[in-house]
């Protein structure tokens, strides 16, 4: 019997090579801001986004939408895995610079930030919208750290499967958008 972390990796594993294939396939299928969303942002919400790699669905059009209703977007900035990852302002034009996992983010003299909304990159995601990462855990911290944020999933639809192998310490999210729309358990 495969253990939780095992099971995780096996996942991911298999939805790396998925979501390479879809997205190439769905290049042309920009994920949008849902109006329930639109609707609890106003000039001066926080909402932190990230810079898609590696076929991430990209929450650029998401962000963008967010900017034109009065949003600030920040960025996760990570420097350690010791250190708990931070939000950094950052929109479009500001210089990034690139960290020790590969991922372009803001630079380091960035204003810092706390989320109103976290647009959350992800592996998979299921019905009860636990959420599959990397595998590093900062965005699980920082869930915890911004109790109050609304956590959102940004995935192709391929993504969704029938149960994340769930740990202790994991997160779920309020709510995820794919291509095909948003799905949430309740009204956000």
């Amino acid at each position: 019997m495969k253990t939780i972390s095992e099971e995780k990796q096996a996942m991911r594993a298999q939805m790396r090579g998925l979501r390479r294939g879809f997205a190439i396939a769905a290049s042309d299928q920009p994920i949008a801001l849902p109006a329930m969303l639109q609707q609890r942002i106003s000039p001066g919400t926080v909402v932190a986004s990230y810079l898609p790699m590696r076929f991430e669905a990209d929450p650029g059009p998401m962000a963008e939408r967010a900017r034109e209703l009065g949003a600030r977007i920040a960025l996760p900035y990570i420097q350690t895995p010791a250190v708990p990852m931070r939000f950094l302002a950052w929109q479009p034009g500001d210089e990034t610079e690139v960290n020790q996992h590969a991922i372009r983010q803001p630079r380091a003299d960035a204003e810092e930030l706390a989320p109103d909304i976290i647009l959350t990159p992800l592996m998979a995601f299921d019905d009860a919208l636990h959420r599959l990462g990397q595998g590093r855990g900062y965005y699980d911290r920082a869930f915890a750290h911004f109790g109050q944020a609304l956590r959102i999933g940004v995935a192709w639809s391929i993504q969704e499967v029938a149960a994340v192998p769930v740990d202790s310490w994991d997160e779920p999210l309020d709510a995820v958008v794919t291509e095909r729309g948003l799905f949430s358990k309740a009204p956000l």
